[in-house]
């Protein structure tokens, strides 16, 4: 019974970039209900607010010595921290589109989603060797990879 619970929990534990896409959805969609608002509506302050503190908090993470992004993957994820929070001020004060914040989040939510397409697909080719090397199959096993023909 315990183990039917591990193999039931584990099927559902989300992966970081499940996670992070789900984040990015969420704040993408309080962003896009927030579109149009006035700008001292409470509503549009509360989500450049959150969308705000996601990508401080990214930047943050990428910040730290030891992340294991590529440097130049941090540096521009930093760098559109930066830009969010200057843009979501101008939002509020020169009357700038909120629709810039939605595109960049759907760019890089569509980013997440190929990472953990690529994620998985390397992942099921991987079982699939496995696989195959335990049955005993190997490129050399094969009879295909010895010749018979001797010159």
């Amino acid at each position: 019974m315990s183990l039917n619970a591990y193999h039931n929990a584990s099927k559902t534990t989300e992966t970081p970039q499940q996670t992070e896409y789900r984040l990015f959805v969420e704040v993408t969609r309080a962003l896009m209900e927030a579109k149009g608002l006035a700008k001292t509506d409470q509503k549009l302050h509360d989500a450049l607010y959150w969308n705000r503190r996601m990508w401080s908090t990214f930047a943050t993470d990428c910040a730290i010595e030891g992340n294991q992004l590529p440097k130049t993957l941090r540096a521009q994820i930093i760098s559109l921290s930066i830009w969010v929070g200057k843009h979501s001020s101008k939002i509020i004060r020169e009357n700038e589109d909120i629709q810039a914040l939605i595109d960049v989040n759907r760019s890089v939510m569509e980013g997440l989603a190929m990472q953990e397409k690529n994620s998985a697909a390397l992942q099921e080719q991987n079982q699939h060797q496995h696989s195959s090397q335990a049955a005993g199959y190997t490129p050399e096993s094969s009879p295909h990879s010895r010749t018979s023909i001797k010159v």
